[in-house]
């Protein structure tokens, strides 16, 4: 007995599916998608509205936080943004954008600048660490402590002198600004969970800033996208990082005057990997 015919028309591209999670040679049944993939479609979109919606456990995120990084002051500060709740935040990404009075209360009784006029060499801290749960709680969740370990063990021993630890709740990445200035901050490097797609719930976006102080625009920053296991590695990703804080160290700036040259030596770390289009 033969087997019965199957109503989907293969892509001849199918074999690429092996090299990327982008929707590619889905293949058709008639003039629409077959039902697996209209299926799988629907899931990773539910995926991504949990993930948009989706609470961050603050205190298992404190723990791990503090493990991954253990040179920074105690405790880990928990810091909020002027957005109220999950809707207002979705509704107002300016109140995202700023901290509620009584997190910048918080922040004030540990830095008070000793002069009016804020130059680098005023600030006490060389770097700040912002954990904001952004449009993923998920991300943050899943990637930010086995990050910051491993950007820790790349800049242990240098001499970098952290503030302690931010997780700031219903925040976008200029909040970032907030917290830099108001602890004293040289850098700020805002880890939060970027918005999802319809194959990544779970990727981290990485911002720096140099001098971060509030009214910065988006020129001001560095960005380093899509760290995830999925995406790109903890350890490539903490070497970019890592480049990027000496070099703003070095000639006090970020943002589009600061460019990521890491390129070359990140191709020549992993030239053992090949190119699928050569093979």
């Amino acid at each position: 007995m033969s087997a019965p015919h199957s109503p989907v028309i293969p892509n001849p591209w199918s074999g690429l599916r092996q090299f990327t999670d982008a929707r590619i040679a889905l293949g058709r049944s008639g003039v629409s998608l077959p039902t697996a993939p209209q299926l799988a479609f629907q899931l990773a979109h539910a995926q991504a509205r949990d993930a948009v919606h989706r609470g961050l456990d603050v205190a298992r995120l404190a723990d791990g936080l503090a493990a991954a990084w253990p040179d920074a002051p105690p405790p880990c500060l928990l810091l909020h943004s002027a957005a109220a709740d999950r809707s207002q935040y979705l509704q107002r990404p300016d109140l995202g954008r700023r901290l509620d009075a009584a997190s910048l209360d918080v922040l004030s009784q540990l830095y008070r600048p000793a002069f009016a006029d804020d130059v680098v060499q005023d600030r006490p801290y060389d770097l700040a660490l912002v954990v904001a749960d952004g449009l993923s709680a998920l991300a943050i969740e899943q990637n930010a402590a086995p990050y910051l370990y491993a950007l820790h063990q790349r800049m242990a021993g240098e001499g970098w002198r952290v503030a302690p630890l931010c997780i700031a709740q219903q925040a976008r990445v200029a909040i970032g600004d907030d917290i830099g200035q108001a602890l004293g901050a040289k850098a700020v490097v805002v880890l939060i969970g970027e918005r999802p797609g319809l194959s990544s719930p779970d990727s981290m976006g990485l911002y720096l800033t140099w001098m971060p102080r509030v009214g910065l625009s988006d020129a001001s920053r560095n960005c380093i996208s899509n760290v995830r296991p999925a995406g790109l590695a903890y350890a490539d990703a903490a070497f970019k990082l890592h480049y990027l804080l000496a070099q703003a160290r070095q000639r006090q700036l970020s943002g589009v005057d600061l460019k990521d040259e890491t390129a070359p030596a990140a191709t020549v770390l992993h030239a053992e990997r090949g190119n699928f289009l050569l093979k």
